[in-house]
């Protein structure tokens, strides 16, 4: 099993970026795929982006493709989420989960849940 913490929200405009990070507290992800979801009011849970274990194969969800990037780095410790052309509907909390998914797209595949950083989004 692994913990796992994300971190690099913040405040920023529209059209502007930001990178998150996952970082594996304890244990390693090298073994696990790594899924990006978001929660913000009135819309649930979303899934966003997922990487396969050994960062191998990327998934994106159609509201985010071509402007959010997943990555692995070569220690396993950390995976990233660059997001650019950021959008107010971004806004959201992010959660970073890992675990071994049949499917890679289903947040309820994923074990392990981090507790999440903020984005917020202004126009």
């Amino acid at each position: 099993e692994v913990q796992l913490q994300a971190s690099g929200g913040g405040l920023v405009q529209a059209g502007g970026s930001l990178r998150l990070s996952c970082v594996a507290s304890r244990g390693n992800l090298n073994s696990y795929g790594v899924a990006w979801i978001r929660q913000s009011p009135g819309k649930g849970p979303e899934w966003v982006s997922s990487i396969n274990a050994g960062s191998i194969a990327t998934y994106y969800a159609d509201s985010v493709k071509g402007r959010f990037t997943i990555s692995g780095d070569n220690t396993g410790n950390t995976v990233h989420l660059q997001m650019n052309s950021l959008k107010p509907e971004d806004t959201a909390v992010y959660v970073c989960a890992a675990g071994l998914p049949t499917i890679p797209q289903l947040p309820t595949e994923y074990d392990y849940w981090g507790q999440g950083t903020l984005v917020t989004v202004s126009s």
